[in-house]
């Protein structure tokens, strides 16, 4: 465990310490009107995830006028109302959640890892690395689904069925990934038992969790679809042919009027649909069919919205990509070399974009 946790705590100093620097060093401000640590992460998501566990999904009319927060699972909010009750701040309740969840998620994919005969500290050391892991640090569900979904899977891989639905169950209340997780859930059982046995019926948790959500979904909006049409409505993604989705992206990407940031956004995005199409082949080409059953839903869903949004933060969630990544660096350490020389400077930048207020995806 402390092996797994040395490289998680790390990277923590090396984000408060970015944070720290990047606001006093980048500010267009006097030394009095620089933000705080903890103020430096009040930013985007983070601060509609407080609306929901502070005022809830109805929320007050005059603290609530944007309502897209219904494309958000409760899960995160839930947990981060708990946590308020012990931490006043919000913002700072927020960082402790993700702070403690990434820690349980570092040990989980390390021990995953070490199933594989990976050295676990390289798996957790590849993860906190990624040029998008601000979103594990920032008030944000990521670190938490993994919190979930990484014991969730490990249980399987030990044969824990009914520990493993349950955990994979909470994961889905805390991001729609979850289900592509369930489903990946019920490959590696049929693979791994080779029929349906009489615990098969708790791989129905996380379908029950759902629908739990679109049903009270319907009992305070009347809409079923409510879920799908504030995706839509108020975030932009619709289904689209996947053709589509990628010409639109590239154009973005490539459009001269498009702001600097966002085109290195949709660039960004363009990138981890290809990386995840080819983590996908490479889990089917080892036979790995649970694993690539939930990568490669997950990458079918995001590929198939009108544009690409958010799945350069979705490779995150992406478990078998760590334990690959750490594989090959094992097998010809230059290939480690490469990934920190490349992938820690945009860590970085990525830190410092987003407690400045800037777009980072």
């Amino acid at each position: 465990m402390t092996a797994a946790l040395r490289p998680w705590l790390a990277s923590r100093l090396a984000v408060l310490v970015i944070t720290v620097a990047g606001a006093w060093q980048l500010a267009d401000a006097g030394r009095g009107e620089v933000r705080g640590l903890v103020a430096s992460w009040d930013r985007w998501d983070a601060g509609l995830f407080r609306k929901v566990a502070e005022h809830g999904y109805q929320g007050y009319p005059d603290a609530y006028a944007d309502r897209g927060v219904e494309a958000f699972f409760p899960g995160f909010p839930l947990v981060l109302a708990l946590v308020h009750r012990v931490v006043p701040d919000w913002t700072a309740a927020g960082l402790l959640v993700s702070l403690v969840a990434g820690g349980v998620a570092s040990v989980f994919l390390a021990r995953l890892a070490a199933l594989d005969g990976v050295p676990g500290p390289a798996a957790v050391t590849a993860l906190v690395l990624s040029p998008y892991a601000v979103f594990l640090a920032a008030g944000y569900s990521e670190a938490l689904f993994l919190a979930l979904a990484l014991p969730g899977w490990w249980c399987a891989r030990q044969g824990h069925w009914r520990a493993a639905s349950l955990l994979v169950a909470g994961a889905t209340g805390v991001r729609i990934s979850g289900l592509f997780l369930a489903a990946g859930l019920v490959v590696q059982y049929l693979v791994t038992t080779r029929g349906v046995r009489r615990d098969a019926v708790w791989l129905l948790a996380p379908v029950a969790v759902l629908a739990a959500w679109f049903g009270w979904l319907r009992a305070v909006t009347g809409d079923w679809t409510r879920w799908f049409d504030v995706q839509e409505r108020y975030w932009g993604p619709s289904p689209t042919p996947p053709w589509e989705a990628f010409a639109t992206t590239v154009a973005a990407a490539r459009e001269g009027a498009q702001g600097a940031e966002y085109a290195w956004s949709f660039g960004a995005e363009v990138v981890a649909v290809l990386l995840g199409a080819g983590l996908t082949a490479v889990l089917l080409h080892r036979r790995a069919w649970g694993e690539a059953t939930y990568v490669g839903l997950s990458v079918l869903a995001l590929a198939t919205s009108s544009f690409y949004l958010s799945v350069a933060r979705a490779t995150l969630l992406w478990f078998p990509l760590w334990v690959l990544l750490a594989a090959a660096g094992t097998r010809r350490p230059a290939l480690t070399t490469a990934y920190v020389a490349v992938s820690a400077p945009l860590m970085a930048v990525g830190v410092l974009v987003f407690t400045s207020g800037r777009w980072v995806g």
